[in-house]
């Protein structure tokens, strides 16, 4: 969706605090849609609120982050991770002059478009999409905020800003892209999106692959001495042991997940303020057009970061408990997608009227519909579906 020339904001004084290559809301390339400036908040600020408040946003509580909801209460689910990577990123955005309240919003909204079932999910509905364009959670949180989303009287969607918009898409093929506009140019002219926007998608990276260290400590899949392979968990181990040889052991799981989280953040810090004073950009533009990410670990941090991602992937994911019920949820997903396709009114009435609106100017637009609706599905109500359209036992 393109940002009328008319809606860009007219520059103005420089938000105290920011960096001169921050965002700043007062110089915000503005809304599809024109409207009055806010009273009380900046224009990030409002972004963020109607982003907490959005339908999307609270079906997050019921989304799997590695553990379906039910198999734990304390184990995080999609809600819990993105409210971990905005207090990241707010932590950093804050010692590097950036706008925090921007970081902010595009962590909370980073997520929204995930299916239930995490990544299995994912996989699964973008097999049932292959025919007709597929399905990626990323631009599907881009489709929430611009056009699902409908509480306002005067637009679909929530209205945000080019900014937050820009964040929320992190990537995009160039044939997806070519479709979205202003929005999508930067990946055809190779361009960088601004450094609240790479901050934020480090933070994501930082925050999951810490909090699943603990949950798959916590689930008892991972082990603090398998862990011990791994350089980032092994050292920051050892200094808590040293300093506190006689605490318990779910302290000191504690105790090392921050300490890796504080080495992680802290590295990010120090070597992207390097990177930006060579840089020196001068405007958001500048960082833009500057060719690179200049949020970024040190080369050695980053091979740890990438040495943890790695033992995760293998003893955490792939693990054939987690396997065996994420095996299960892509079957439900590829019944649900059949069963709607099938017969489109075993769905819900508005998203019958919503499939026949697509189906008048998209000739996928039937399937795209069934789409929204099964990407908006919270785990137990996708359980819940499953069981209502395939359990002959109950008739109701």
């Amino acid at each position: 969706m393109p940002v009328s020339p008319e809606t860009i904001a007219t520059p103005s004084a420089a938000t105290p605090g920011l960096a001169p290559y921050a965002c700043d809301p007062a110089r915000s390339r503005g809304r599809a849609q024109a409207e009055a400036a806010p009273r009380h908040r900046s224009d990030f600020q409002r972004d963020r609120d109607r982003i907490v408040h959005s339908s999307a946003f609270r079906r997050l509580e019921y989304k799997t982050q590695v553990f379906i909801s039910h198999e734990g209460d304390l184990f995080r689910n999609r809600l819990t991770h993105s409210l971990e990577v905005a207090q990241i990123g707010r932590s950093i955005a804050r010692a590097l002059q950036l706008n925090e309240d921007l970081t902010e919003a595009v962590a909370l909204a980073h997520d929204l478009g995930h299916t239930p079932f995490g990544h299995a999910g994912q996989h699964a509905l973008n097999a049932c999409m292959r025919e007709h364009g597929g399905f990626e959670h990323n631009l599907q949180s881009l489709r929430i905020v611009d056009l699902l989303e409908r509480h306002y009287a005067d637009f679909d969607g929530l209205n945000l800003t080019y900014e937050t918009r820009e964040g929320i898409l992190k990537h995009c093929a160039p044939e997806k892209a070519r479709q979205l506009g202003e929005i999508g140019v930067r990946f055809l002219q190779k361009e960088q999106p601004s450094l609240e926007a790479q901050l934020a998608n480090v933070a994501d990276e930082i925050a999951y692959n810490n909090h699943d260290v603990d949950d798959g400590l916590r689930s008892g899949l991972l082990t603090m001495d398998r862990l011990a392979e791994v350089t980032l968990f092994r050292d920051c181990r050892e200094t808590v042991q040293a300093r506190y040889p006689n605490l318990d052991p779910r302290r000191i799981q504690h105790e090392t997940v921050r300490r890796m989280i504080d080495a992680l953040v802290g590295d990010l810090i120090e070597t992207s303020q390097a990177a930006i004073d060579h840089q020196r950009p001068q405007t958001p533009d500048d960082v833009r057009r500057a060719g690179e990410a200049l949020i970024r670990f040190s080369p050695q941090m980053a091979e740890q970061a990438r040495e943890l991602k790695g033992f995760l992937r293998e003893n955490l994911y792939h693990h054939h408990q987690v396997h065996g019920v994420m095996h299960k949820a892509r079957q439900l997903i590829h019944d649900l997608f059949a069963a709607f396709e099938s017969e489109p009114r075993l769905m819900p009435e508005h998203y019958q009227r919503h499939a026949d609106e697509m189906a008048t100017h998209d000739a996928h637009g039937p399937q795209r519909a069934i789409a929204d609706y099964i990407a908006g599905m919270t785990d137990r109500h996708a359980i819940r579906e499953h069981h209502r359209l395939f359990d002959l036992g109950t008739l109701t």
